[in-house]
């Protein structure tokens, strides 16, 4: 009989530890919680098929690759297609060396 009542109280005393545990921290929002966040942001006034259609896009968009430098340099050059010599040198480097946007 005292085991019973000993098991008794330790399964209360157990179950209240439970009960009164912390709860746990919500995890950091992922890339699409963040995503979607953004575009319901950025649909506010659209209704019907508009917001859907907005959705599906902005949803589905991919972001931006990085700028390679070989596409910097096909850019540098074709705004440089018509300076010549020291001009176009500078221009170049300067350009070249610019930050990748």
């Amino acid at each position: 009989m005292k085991q019973l009542i000993a098991l008794c109280i330790a399964a209360a005393f157990a179950s209240t530890a439970f009960a009164a545990a912390p709860e746990a921290a919500p995890a950091a929002k992922t890339a699409q919680q963040s995503k979607m966040t953004t575009c319901n942001a950025d649909a506010a006034g659209k209704k019907g098929d508009e917001r859907k259609s907005f959705m599906k896009e902005c949803l589905s968009a991919k972001p931006a690759p990085a700028m390679t430098q070989q596409n910097k340099m096909k850019t540098c050059n074709a705004d440089a297609k018509d300076m010549k010599g020291d001009a176009r040198k500078a221009f170049m480097k300067e350009c070249l060396s610019a930050p990748k946007k």
